[in-house]
């Protein structure tokens, strides 16, 4: 049960961040900048963990 409570969390904070996020971007162009520094920092992180290994 509280796993499903706090499931039901995250996916809403998740959902009104990238909402957020999105508002904020005046063109679709902001928008693509802001997942590409996203999808920049996901590499990068699983880069450092490939090199852990």
């Amino acid at each position: 049960m509280i796993r499903t409570i706090l499931g039901q969390l995250l996916a809403t904070l998740f959902l009104a961040s990238l909402f957020g996020t999105l508002g904020g971007c005046n063109t679709i162009e902001g928008a693509g900048k802001d997942i590409q520094k996203g999808g920049k920092v996901i590499t990068d992180e699983a880069s450092k963990i490939k090199n852990k290994m």
